[in-house]
């Protein structure tokens, strides 16, 4: 009996393990307008703990992630995101941190978003 119990145990475990992929892939949209605010968003990304690559293209405004799902998640990595002042699909920047970003990079204001599409800083 010991045994079927030491078994199931070790069986349990090893399902779990497998059950958390480390190179996990995924795509999230965030709000941004400039190089600067791709630094921004790759850089909180990377804070997350658990994420090992984050690359943001400032014309599609997709974040492309790969990370370990069991130390991070989305959400988790998402709200690093917005506490660095941007926006994203899932989770809204406070307005006192989007306030204090580079005014360069007010992505909420339609006047930055036109004056980036004439000059396409990156």
């Amino acid at each position: 009996m010991k045994n079927v119990i030491l078994i199931l145990g070790m069986l349990v475990i090893g399902v779990s393990g497998f059950a958390q992929n480390k190179n996990a892939h995924a795509t999230i949209e965030v709000d941004g307008v400039c190089g600067m605010c791709k630094e921004r968003i790759e850089k909180a990304s990377i804070q997350a703990k658990g994420v090992k690559s984050a690359t943001w293209n400032v014309d599609t405004h997709q974040l492309d992630l790969i990370y370990n799902e069991g130390k991070t998640d989305l959400t988790k990595i998402q709200q690093s995101i917005a506490d660095s002042g941007h926006d994203t699909e899932a989770i809204k920047a406070d307005d006192a941190v989007y306030a204090n970003i580079n005014p360069c990079c007010l992505y909420r204001d339609q006047k930055v978003i036109d004056d980036h599409k004439d000059d396409k800083h990156d």
